[in-house]
């Protein structure tokens, strides 16, 4: 009989119904279920999938990526890679069955690790890439935009008042929100017209596992498509610290590591366009947490809190993302003096 182990996952995404590690007599094998839009689920409507191919949750990206022979040869001599995958449909979706990538799990990473990562994505994202049928379009704008929380929370003297945010969250960072949501539609403005380049769009520690030889392997290209130079590092930096993967003490300390090693890959892979371009698409891309601050200020008060569906003491859990918050307003701030 198989040994199977439900791995860490975001439950509520309508597009994926189970992502598992199965051990067989022959090998060990990552296995995700995606299931097609359209296809009862209790997920919640922001997380609904769909048929567009330029849809920032199309169902059946991830699979179409996987089967790309031009997406896994634009990798080659980055640094970065996928999975080997197989791809099998079924009438209500497909199964990936993945390899089972060995090495150190982002989670673990050291600053040498992400330092690494950041240049493999310049090298990668620095070369000429077509844009393929099944790649998502606007990201940025479509999930951003799209997320469940009440910004005029912001305001509300009593949410800030509550104790887990007045004794972990930093000064300045209420004024710093409303500087944010202020500019929101000039700083998305200003990501599109950015240069272009192919993104995974969810690149952060849970989504990579170093080789052992040094190779950055990126899971789930389940978003990947169209977006702005710099933009997975604007990704990758403050999303490892929300989920408390990485100290948001460090996070500064990441920054000041990781855009140099990016910059120069794009540079080794013989990018023309300037630094400045390719920072703004990092600074720009604090715009996609809009609506975390007021969803954290609606929660402030529950009974349990969580980061990437596992359970987290609220102080800490607080603290760490009132950090890197007011980091991202500061990101917003440089942006928006950038941009005019």
């Amino acid at each position: 009989m198989d040994d199977v182990e439900v791995l860490r996952h975001n439950p509520d995404n309508a597009t994926t119904v189970v992502v598992e590690r199965v051990r067989t007599a022959t090998g060990t094998r990552v296995r995700k279920v995606l299931r097609r839009a359209g296809v009862t689920t209790t997920a919640p409507a922001h997380w609904a999938s769909s048929e567009d191919p330029a849809h920032w949750n199309s169902w059946r990206r991830e699979a179409d990526a996987y089967r790309d022979p031009a997406l896994r040869a634009s990798l080659a001599g980055t640094g970065l890679a996928m999975p080997v995958a197989d791809v099998v449909e079924h009438p209500d979706g497909a199964t990936l069955v993945l390899e089972d990538v060995v090495g150190t799990p982002g989670p673990e990473f050291t600053l040498d690790d992400h330092v690494a990562t950041a240049a493999a994505l310049g090298r990668w994202q620095g070369r000429p890439t077509p844009r393929p049928g099944w790649a998502s379009r606007r990201w940025l704008r479509q999930y951003s935009t799209s997320r469940p929380a009440d910004l005029s929370v912001v305001d509300d003297d009593a949410a800030w008042a509550r104790p887990l945010v007045r004794d972990t969250w930093p000064d300045g960072l209420r004024d710093g929100w409303r500087h944010l949501l202020a500019h929101r539609g000039r700083l998305l403005d200003a990501a599109e017209e950015l240069p272009r380049t192919l993104c995974h769009l969810d690149a952060w520690a849970s989504n990579a596992v170093r080789r052992p030889g040094g190779e950055v392997v990126l899971l789930d290209w389940a978003f990947a498509g169209d977006g702005a130079v710099g933009e997975d590092l604007g990704n990758w930096l403050p999303d490892n610290v929300f989920d408390l993967f990485w100290p948001a003490d460090r996070l500064a300390e990441a920054e000041a590591a990781c855009l140099p090693a990016y910059l120069a890959g794009l540079r080794e892979s013989g990018w023309a366009g300037s630094d400045g371009d390719a920072r703004l698409g990092v600074l720009v891309s604090a715009v996609k947490y809009t609506w975390l601050l007021p969803l954290l200020l609606t929660r402030a008060a529950a009974a349990e809190h969580r980061a990437y569906h596992r359970p987290a003491e609220a102080r800490h859990l607080y603290r760490e993302r009132g950090a890197a918050l007011a980091h991202l307003a500061g990101w917003a701030r440089e942006a928006v003096d950038a941009v005019g």
